[in-house]
């Protein structure tokens, strides 16, 4: 014979093995509230009003999102609705997202917490969500069709599941996956480990943050959603530098840095000044014996990598993707090399039918982050940035570490620009330097100090065929 006791525990049982189930109204009403932010900076970590305590992470251009406690169980509200995202000062996107935003914000728990996430689909077609690398019960894994209908618009669906095991995790629709993704629809998760674990570290600063891509026409704000490879901006939690925030940490710190991938390709992530471990993947905290110190790397599609290192270098250090077209922004890819190429006799031919004419990429592309040239609206510059020297001449996946003797602990603001010791810089040297010998072969003529006769070169080029690997 059940007692209520026994009767209530079989009843969560089994409503955990079932799929994610659609609401009622009656329902809607004890709904937790959803909770909107659409500011693009990077909010201040969530410290745990109710539950069990644990170190919060900052997410970069971002937010945690609250919860509120209901019979022990920790209750969320996901709202998947269009959004409007600036990506960069000056340039917006349309994008479909979570709460106000995309990327959506992170959700953070403790092992063992037991989690309700309601759902409401504002979007014009049916959605789902995917906790990607959780373990839980085969009718919440999110997938449309297979573990579950989809939740079509206007409705809400119910995931509940026990977050088994610490780490980091990521979040996404697992319906219409091509649009839904590529209109920014993702966020992260991150399970704390309920008490000292071997293998997770106390850390001073845990910074969070995904890698997405996007292809916006230069002037336009909607994503081209068909596009595979060939995207034209990279960037992280759907900003682009300059407006992508910096990590501000204090000396000597101990950083943790959480990476997702959620691009179509994978990113060299390099850290200037710095070594580092990577002390965790999707699929939980990495052996001690499987680290080793590295400046550089590698997050593939669909993986996480957590970074942790000892910030116990002074100074503004660089922190990017190392493919080197993903630190541009608007990127053209039809645009031919002309380095090496005299335009001077054809630009002025030009320009007595269009007398503003410039020149650009004989010399190189840095000319094109001095000028002035006008742009679409709602279009981010491409190589652009300024910092205490002058332009940065970057874009995309690009940020900076901030490492500050006076940091105080907790504090997240921006210290401004490193001033950098008396004879700790760079600098120009007075003296002319002496001319380097040329040589006087074909290869110095395609570049030369000097106009040279150059002898004539037959040069048979194959054009390729298909999509390029980014």
């Amino acid at each position: 014979m059940k007692n209520r006791r026994n009767f209530l525990s079989g009843a969560g049982a089994i409503t955990g093995a079932m799929a994610a189930a659609s609401v009622s109204q009656v329902a809607m009403a004890a709904l937790p509230e959803p909770v909107l932010q659409t500011r693009p900076d990077t909010m201040p970590p969530l410290t745990p009003p109710t539950g069990r305590p644990y170190n919060p992470v900052v997410t970069l251009n971002g937010w945690t999102l609250p919860w509120r406690m209901n019979g022990g169980v920790k209750e969320f509200h996901l709202v998947a609705e269009p959004v409007v995202r600036e990506m960069a000062p000056g340039f917006k996107a349309h994008l479909w997202g979570y709460n106000g935003q995309s990327p959506g914000p992170t959700i953070e728990v403790v092992e063992g917490d037991r989690v309700r996430i309601f759902v409401t689909n504002r979007l014009p077609e049916h959605t789902s969500i995917h906790w990607h690398g959780q373990r839980l019960p085969n009718g919440m894994d999110g997938v449309t069709g297979l573990t579950q209908p989809p939740i079509q618009p206007g409705k809400t669906f119910v995931y509940e599941f026990v977050a088994r095991r610490p780490g980091t995790f990521m979040y996404h629709p697992h319906a219409d996956e091509m649009t839904q993704m590529a209109m920014g629809m993702m966020g992260f998760w991150v399970t704390h480990p309920k008490g000292k674990h071997p293998l997770i570290a106390e850390v001073d600063r845990d910074f969070v943050f995904l890698l997405n891509a996007y292809d916006i026409e230069p002037g336009s704000a909607t994503p081209k959603i068909m596009t595979m490879l060939d995207f034209n901006l990279w960037s992280w939690n759907s900003r682009v530098f300059p407006g992508i925030d910096s990590l501000n940490v204090r000396q000597n710190d101990k950083v943790r840095v959480r990476i997702g991938n959620l691009t179509m390709t994978n990113h060299p992530m390099h850290l200037h000044g710095h070594e580092f471990l990577v002390t965790g993947t999707d699929g939980g905290p990495t052996p001690r014996s499987a680290r080793w110190y590295e400046v550089t790397t590698d997050v593939a599609v669909g993986q996480m990598r957590q970074i942790e290192f000892l910030a116990d270098e002074e100074g503004d250090w660089a922190f990017h993707c190392h493919k080197s077209h993903h630190t541009m922004n608007a990127m053209g890819h039809e645009v031919p090399t002309m380095i090496g190429v005299d335009h001077r006799d054809v630009v002025k031919k030009i320009a007595n039918l269009v007398p503003d004419y410039m020149v650009m990429g004989e010399r190189g592309m840095a000319d094109m982050g001095e000028m002035e040239m006008p742009v679409p609206d709602n279009t981010a510059r491409m190589m652009t940035g300024e910092g205490p020297f002058g332009s940065v001449e970057m874009g995309g996946m690009f940020s900076v570490v901030k490492v500050r003797k006076g940091q105080k602990p907790g504090d997240y603001a921006n210290p401004g620009w490193f001033r950098h010791p008396p004879g700790t810089s760079a600098y120009e040297l007075d003296a002319p330097p002496p001319e380097p010998p040329r040589s006087r072969g074909a290869g110095a003529a395609a570049m030369p100090a000097q106009n040279m006769a150059a002898e004539s070169i037959e040069v048979q080029v194959r054009k390729p065929v298909g999509h390029s690997e980014h």
